[in-house]
């Protein structure tokens, strides 16, 4: 078992900055991939970036240049970080955890708004 505790999240002026974090505990994989998704309303899950134990990222066409993933293997930690928020960045932003083998693993969410 993986548990995946996601924080950060919150009211964010138009054009400010996001950090988000998400600390894993339990069975935890020497080698792992761990990313972030999200899902504004009344659309689908969509993948923003992952991240490898190695520090292979992987971003979504459309985060690229928006946002930055990044982690702690030592802490078992993935951040998410991105300057400038826009509207559409309205969303709960799920961390999610997965192993080389086995199952993946999902938080809670921690819902992101973008406020003008």
């Amino acid at each position: 078992q993986v548990q995946l505790v996601e924080s950060g999240g919150g009211l964010v002026q138009l054009g400010g900055s996001l950090r988000l974090s998400c600390i894993a505990s339990g069975s935890i994989s020497s080698i792992n991939t761990m990313g972030w998704y999200r899902q504004a309303p009344g659309k689908q899950r969509e993948l923003v970036a992952t991240i490898r134990t190695d520090g292979t990222t992987n971003y979504a066409d459309s985060m690229k240049g928006r946002f930055t993933i990044s982690r702690d293997n030592a802490k078992n930690t993935v951040y998410l970080h991105s300057d400038s928020l826009e509207p559409e960045d309205t969303a709960v932003y799920y961390c999610n955890y997965s192993p080389r083998s086995g199952i993946t693993y999902w938080g809670k969410g921690t819902l992101v708004t973008v406020s003008s």
